[in-house]
């Protein structure tokens, strides 16, 4: 659970730390869920200084850093043809990272290993985070990040981005 935008961020930047070429994270849930959110917790993981912004009227945008971060939004898009068209497999298979915002829209065209992060309101500020894989090494990757939650106590305790403590 993540109580807070913070710590929403703090979650997507231990994932954006442990990130390799070629990751896939799939995101799901309500607008305003927090998916851009994550997205940007991501993209400080893997070095970027930016703020990623949610690219639904750009479908893409890429962000540098450590390893290139490809957000992307399907949220516009109304068929899985459409989304077949855009040619994602060039982002997924290549050297940077893919984050897809509105995921579940296009599940079909996502048969590569990748990790799916279902994020649903909780009340107020506070969300749950539900994350599954298809690989062993994105399975490792979740037993890190939560062996990592679990010895900090609770997320309040992670450091931030700009290195406050929240």
């Amino acid at each position: 659970a993540s109580h807070c935008p913070e710590q929403t961020q703090s979650i997507g930047r231990l994932l954006g730390e442990c990130a390799l070429a070629g990751d896939v994270f799939l995101l799901s849930g309500e607008l305003g869920a927090g998916k851009t959110c994550l997205t940007q917790g991501i993209l400080w993981g893997l070095g970027g200084d930016e703020y990623a912004r949610s690219p639904t009227f750009v479908l893409i945008c890429e962000y540098p850093a450590r390893l290139t971060l490809y957000h992307m939004d399907l949220y516009r898009l109304d068929s899985l043809d459409e989304i077949i068209d855009l040619g994602l497999d060039d982002y997924f298979f290549g050297e940077g990272v893919c984050v897809v915002e509105w995921a579940e829209k296009g599940l079909d065209a996502f048969d590569g290993e990748h990790i799916r992060v279902s994020i649903e309101h909780a009340g107020g500020e506070s969300r749950t985070l539900m994350f599954s894989s298809n690989s062993t090494r994105y399975s490792n990757m979740l037993s890190a990040l939560r062996e990592m939650v679990l010895a900090c106590g609770s997320m309040s305790e992670f450091e931030l981005p700009n290195g406050e403590a929240q």
